[in-house]
């Protein structure tokens, strides 16, 4: 088969934003870029307004708003279906929710062409877990409104999709679960990494000299500052730990609607002078990022997978996190970190100072994660199952 046409739909831009969707879109589009004519079409966010290539895939902007996510998947999807005759491809994909108007507009038009729906953390499960939460706030509620009815639109691609992939068994459960999409059609295409970028230092003391942590042990997060990812855990954890290791140091980055909540409770905390929030940082910042820390963080309550436990875990970085989701499809408990019961802040703290205070333990880990990940999950891989799906998908239409 030669060469065919992929246009990709997401809200977010992906050449933007760090976010586990983003990065799988950006490494798996670059390296099918010989095999595919690829374009990219995303919201009007982060200043994105002309179109531009990079690494031989186009990036196309459609009008969305800059606001609250719902609103902008909303207003993308409206945009994005006014142009169905005009955006000419062999197969669509449509991750999340960011497709569901293009492909009602196809299916109004009669058109049969193949459409790949990734499907990540399940909505619907992410809704689920969101109403375990008795202490929310009006934002809370509302955005918890906008995530039932984006999980139906998320739902009702996936059961019209061609072909389905997600990214760990767990994702597939809650698919069958929530959705009832039939699993003849849905394929598991676990997320990557690319350990040539991601790889340890011959020299982390000067990764921390880069971020002014000297001689400070570092707990590093990564990921979207919104209520999944689960940070009040980590600040409860951050005074516990303060307490044993005054020098601690959490290296929070990412952006999200959560961030002024967050230093609030922390100045209220007395903890602040402990954070740093990063943002907007190139890839190169971020590798060296993850060379700074001793141990990576995720306290996320609902995961499909985690691709930052796969670039911590490639840096040669223990990892903790919460037992929930994919996680423990992409890691190993006890083996290249800890997991600990989801919500509980003190399991977190405790198996955080383990590893600040154990070295050894930290450099077994460490090196245990590398080799897990480079027998298991790289970039290279999933572009090549994924490229299977489209050319599958391609066959089922014709």
């Amino acid at each position: 088969m030669g060469k065919f046409r992929l246009a990709v739909f997401n809200t977010q831009p992906p050449h933007l934003y760090f976010g586990g969707v983003e990065r799988r879109i950006t490494e798996i589009t670059k390296r099918l870029s010989q095999q595919a004519d690829i374009t990219v079409y995303s919201g009007t966010k982060a200043g994105f307004k002309q179109p531009t290539v990079i690494n031989g895939v186009n990036y196309v902007p459609c009008r969305s708003t800059d606001k609250l996510f719902p609103l902008d998947n909303w207003s993308f999807n409206r945009s994005l279906s006014k142009k169905t005759s005009e955006l000419h491809a062999d197969v669509y994909e449509a991750h999340l929710s960011s497709g569901y108007g293009f492909l009602k507009a196809l299916k109004k038009q009669g058109s049969n062409k193949p459409f790949v729906h990734v499907v990540h953390g399940v909505l619907a499960d992410e809704y689920e877990q969101a109403k375990k939460n008795r202490q929310q706030t009006l934002r809370d509620n509302l955005a918890n409104r906008f995530m039932r009815r984006l999980a139906k639109l998320e739902e009702e691609t996936a059961k019209n999709a061609t072909l389905v992939a997600t990214i760990s068994k767990h994702s597939l459960e809650k698919i069958q679960k929530h959705y009832q999409v039939d699993t003849a059609k849905v394929r598991i295409i676990p997320n990557g990494v690319d350990p040539e970028k991601f790889k340890p230092t011959h020299d982390p003391a000067a990764a921390k000299r880069q971020f002014k942590l000297d001689n400070k042990p570092v707990v590093l997060f990564v990921g979207s500052l919104i209520p999944r990812k689960g940070l009040p855990f980590l600040i409860k954890a951050a005074k516990k730990i303060v307490k044993q290791e005054a020098s601690t140091h959490f290296v929070i980055v990412g952006s999200g609607p959560l961030k002024s909540q967050l230093t609030t409770s922390l100045n209220e905390a007395s903890l602040l002078g402990n954070f740093t929030f990063l943002s907007g940082l190139t890839e190169e910042a971020l590798t060296a990022v993850y060379n700074c820390a001793d141990v990576f963080a995720l306290p996320s309550i609902q995961e499909g997978q985690g691709i930052v436990l796969l670039e911590a875990q490639a840096t040669a970085k223990p990892v903790v996190a919460f037992d929930v989701g994919g996680v423990n499809e992409a890691m190993v408990n006890g083996e290249t970190g800890l997991l600990v019961k989801r919500g509980s802040s003190d399991e977190l703290a405790d198996a955080l100072l383990r590893l600040l205070q154990d070295g050894r333990l930290r450099e077994k880990m460490g090196a245990n994660g590398r080799r897990f990940v480079m027998d298991n999950f790289t970039w290279n891989v999933c572009a090549e199952r994924m490229l299977a799906v489209y050319r599958e998908a391609l066959e089922l239409t014709a």
